[in-house]
Formats: structure tokens, C-alpha cells, sequence
């Protein structure tokens, strides 16, 4: 593996390098939880980092303490980044694990410079910091431990649930700066889950986390993502996501539409050749032009999301407790899986 290829300007090979070779340490531990994962364990040389101007996130700065996740999501953009390790993209990206065993020492050394401007840090944001491997590994209460006591504000994005461990963290955080917490949630099928997303705790798993949140005080917003064409996106379907977002109480529900960028692309489409076979000529022509859908598709994908979050009352009007929503029965499914795509 090219562990020199990490570097934050590949114009200073050597000094720029995150972390070296004689760095790394490989191991695989035999138990149920984490066979056939491969935790590649580096000591790095920074853990802050800054994001492209180009890019389309609402943030600068994020910090990464793992690199490769074992949630699996068929259409993870981070996938591209294994590449650069001369890592697989498919498989090695979902088993071949990099964890910066340093990176809450790194972080709370980077909090203390006087460089540093307090400036506001995400993560889980390129891979989710609460994956499997934080089980063993526990870099996250050395990190929040770390914001907490430099009172730099933060955000944390997961799909894991096992960011209720640090509940009590989150609560000190937010006595002494603004901290942000989302979960993932694209959907609330159950097959549509157990497919794309293999490694992941359930959607209502996950929706219990925001439960908890809400009932500990601290405030969790629904990233709805990905929305998936032609699987995911029936009115139905957007309706029972956002009603179920709605009851556990979330401040907020953003929907973002599937984006596959190279890396992810080649992955999800042979995973959609496999599983939806005559979806791959649609996906083709929604997806020509480059990563993202159409325009027209994104903006009526939230406009009805918006609607919907009206309509059950999500919004920073109503924080606090779950809201309680009368059981509903859904109604059928009809005409296809999709009604708002045109292609």
C-alpha cells in the first residue's frame, strides 16, 4: 500500500505525508463482530483537515479518524479515497480499515495552537466515526474530550448507534459550545436497507438514537440520505421516512439525493446490474451529465420532503420530545416504485 500518498500537498512527499509506512501496524482479530475486517493501525501526522473550496459541503474543516467503513453502503462516495492506498474500492473499502490510533492526542495538540481560530470542525462526514471499529478502538470520547475542553464547537453525522455511549460527552460539549448532531436515514424499508446498506444498524435502530437525543435534551436533526431513484423515492415511501422521523422526534429532516461520484459509481451500478437489472438503463440517463441527478429531480425530491416535514411538524419550532403520531396503515404501492421519476 502507498501509505506516503496521503499527503495534504503532494508537492512536499516526505514531509507532507500524513503518516509512513513504518507507521502502520496491520492486524485482524477473530471474533463475529469484525471477521474478515483488516485494521490497518497508523499513527498520523495531522487529523485536521480542510475542505477543498470547490466542494459542495456547508463546512471547512473535518476531522477523520478512520479511513475504509465497514457499514458497507453500496453507495458510499468516500469509496474513491481507498484508491489512493491502492486499496480496493468494492470489497477492500468495506474491509480494509484505516484507524489514526493518535488522533485525539493530534486533535487536542491542534485545538491548543495559537494558528487555530476556533473554527467550527464536522465529522462523520466522509466515513462514519461510530463504524464498527470504534467499538474497539474508542477514539471518539478522546476526540469530543478533546472539542469539549477547547470549547470548539462541532457536529457529528452517523448512521451508528453507538454514539449513545457518549451520550454523556455530548451533553458536557454542549454546555461550553454549540455542538450539532444528525443521523442518516434515506429510508425506512426494510429490504431496501438490508441491501444497500449491509453493515448498518437498522433505519429504526438508528431512529431510536435520535429518540434518545431528544429525550436527553440534546437536539438531532435527520439527514435523509441518500434518496434513492426508482427504489426509494415513492411518494409512499418519502412519506412513511419523514412520518417515522417525525415520531422520534427529530429538530429537522434534510433530504440529499443519491450522488455517485467515480469510485462509488462503478460499485453501485454493478450492485444495481446484479439486484435491479433493468433499472441500469434509467440510472444511465438520470446519471449522464456526471455525479448528481437532474436538477428538476433533486429540487422535487425537497420540495415534497419539505412538505411532508410540515405537514408532521419537524422543525426548530418543535424541539424537544418525540412527537406522538398515531399509528397509520400505509397504503399500497402502486403504479411502479416511483411516481415523481420521469425517466
Amino acid at each position: 500500500m502507498r501509505w506516503d500518498n496521503l499527503a495534504e500537498n503532494t508537492a512536499k512527499a516526505g514531509n507532507g505525508a500524513l503518516f509512513a509506512a513504518d507507521a502502520v501496524t496491520t492486524r485482524t482479530f477473530d471474533t463475529p463482530e469484525f471477521r474478515g475486517i483488516t485494521f490497518h493501525e497508523i499513527r498520523a501526522r495531522s487529523i485536521v483537515n480542510r475542505v477543498p473550496g470547490a466542494s459542495r459541503m456547508p463546512f471547512e474543516w473535518t476531522v477523520n479518524p478512520y479511513r475504509g467503513c465497514s457499514h458497507a453502503c453500496v453507495y458510499c462516495f468516500a469509496r474513491k479515497t481507498h484508491s489512493y492506498l491502492d486499496l480496493d474500492t468494492g470489497l477492500g473499502f468495506d474491509s480494509q480499515i484505516v484507524v489514526k490510533v493518535n488522533a485525539a492526542e493530534l486533535l487536542s495538540r491542534h485545538l491548543a495552537s495559537r494558528q487555530w481560530q476556533g473554527q467550527h470542525i464536522a465529522m462523520g462526514t466522509n466515513v462514519d466515526c461510530y463504524q464498527r471499529a470504534e467499538g474497539r478502538y474508542r477514539l471518539m470520547p478522546g476526540i469530543i474530550g478533546a472539542l469539549r475542553d477547547h470549547a470548539n464547537p462541532f457536529s457529528i453525522l452517523t448512521k451508528g448507534t453507538l454514539i449513545l455511549r457518549d451520550l454523556e460527552l455530548l451533553r458536557q460539549a454542549a454546555e461550553v459550545t454549540e455542538v450539532g448532531v444528525s443521523v442518516s436515514v434515506g429510508f425506512t424499508d426494510q429490504d431496501l436497507w438490508r441491501t444497500v446498506e449491509p453493515g448498518t444498524p437498522s433505519p429504526q435502530r438508528r431512529l431510536d438514537v435520535v429518540r434518545a437525543m431528544a429525550d436527553n435534551g440534546i437536539g438531532c436533526g435527520v439527514l435523509m440520505a441518500p434518496v434513492i431513484p426508482f427504489l426509494g423515492d415513492h411518494p409512499d415511501q418519502l412519506r412513511a421516512t419523514v412520518r417515522a422521523v417525525a415520531a422520534a422526534g427529530a429538530t429537522s429532516v434534510t433530504p440529499l439525493v443519491l450522488h455517485l461520484r467515480p469510485g462509488a459509481r462503478e460499485w453501485f451500478m454493478q450492485w444495481l446490474t446484479r439486484h435491479h437489472p433493468h433499472l441500469v438503463p434509467r440510472y444511465e440517463r438520470m446519471y449522464a451529465d456526471g455525479a448528481y441527478a437532474p436538477t428538476w429531480y433533486q429540487r422535487g425530491i425537497t420540495r415534497r420532503v419539505h412538505e411532508l416535514a410540515a405537514e408532521y411538524g419537524i422543525g426548530p419550532a418543535d424541539r424537544g420530545g418525540a412527537r406522538r403520531i398515531p399509528p397509520e396503515t400505509p397504503e399500497p404501492l402502486v403504479g411502479g416504485p416511483t411516481q415523481l421519476s420521469l425517466l
